[in-house]
């Protein structure tokens, strides 16, 4: 194995630093790559449109959403059909000699199980479709790079951070196959505490992880005894109910906080689910909390 590759044993040995060569954020409308190499790892991440990545035997279909991690060394080219608008972030980076206090690579595969678990298994490249997580560090990381009054230390987390997730993404992969039900219930259980306070539709979440809406409902209540809807409309009373023990919020405004926009909505699943309304929820923690 060439000491370029990623998954050269040395990193794992050594102390080095990721360091980023060349980074890009563009569209291309319609465009032949010829085939290439270099001595840095890639990651191609499709924002909108699609492409094709082509290597010596292979070639892979990348749609919005989709990324790509490419090995150092591994010959390819991008093909965008000629009638397509594809926008692209790109980054190319190197492991190097530590430089700083940052901890080095070795450092953070010993500390992140899923990290050491990607570098064991040796590809040419690794396809993954995003949660939104990789694209909002990607993004981040090659807007740092572009600023170039900012120092390293930022880019060195940033980068780090890339590669954790994407090998997050990997293990999460690897999980799918053996039980794909199951990772999308996941999926969708960690999307709806992210946007529990936005006006969600189970269409729109079908659409997160790539699901027809029924078949989204069928598993998710084979994973977690309840309806999607049941699932929100629990996690948006605790969440109520947090901001009424722990905040000053006033109660007539808390539904906005939690993505219920009529108060007497919220109030009747309040008392449902709690046996008290909202204002008796709040005055009795209150009253608990002056008998301590």
């Amino acid at each position: 194995m060439d000491q370029a590759s990623l998954y050269h044993p040395r990193y794992l040995e050594e102390e080095c630093h990721l360091r980023t060569v060349a980074y890009y954020s563009k569209q291309w409308n319609g465009f032949q790559m010829p085939f290439h190499t270099h001595r840095a790892a890639e990651i191609m991440y499709v924002i909108s449109g699609e492409c094709t990545v082509e290597f010596a035997e292979d070639r892979v279909h990348l749609g919005k959403g989709d990324f790509i991690l490419i090995d150092a060394l591994v010959a390819h080219r991008l093909f965008v059909e000629e009638s397509t608008v594809c926008r692209m972030l790109n980054v190319e980076f190197v492991l190097g000699p530590r430089q700083g206090a940052f901890p080095s690579f070795r450092q953070l595969a010993e500390e992140n199980e899923v990290l050491r678990a990607m570098l064991g298994r040796v590809r040419p490249y690794l396809v993954l479709s995003d949660t939104t997580d990789v694209y909002h560090t990607l993004k981040s990381l090659v807007l740092e790079l572009s600023d170039r009054s900012r120092g390293g230390f930022m880019v060195q987390l940033l980068l780090s951070q890339l590669l954790l997730r994407v090998a997050r993404l990997a293990a999460e992969a690897e999980e799918h196959q053996a039980n794909p039900g199951d990772l999308y219930v996941k999926k969708v259980i960690a999307y709806l505490h992210h946007h529990y306070d936005c006006d969600l539709r189970v269409k729109e979440l079908a659409e997160a992880v790539n699901l027809h809406p029924s078949y989204l409902h069928r598993i998710f209540r084979l994973h977690t005894g309840s309806s999607i809807v049941e699932y929100l409309t629990a996690l948006r009373i605790e969440k109520a109910k947090m901001l009424l023990a722990q905040t000053d919020i006033p109660v007539i405004e808390i539904p906005g906080y939690i993505g219920m926009n009529s108060r007497q909505y919220f109030s009747a699943v309040f008392k449902k689910q709690t046996g008290l309304t909202p204002l008796q929820y709040r005055l009795g923690i209150e009253a608990w909390q002056r008998d301590e």
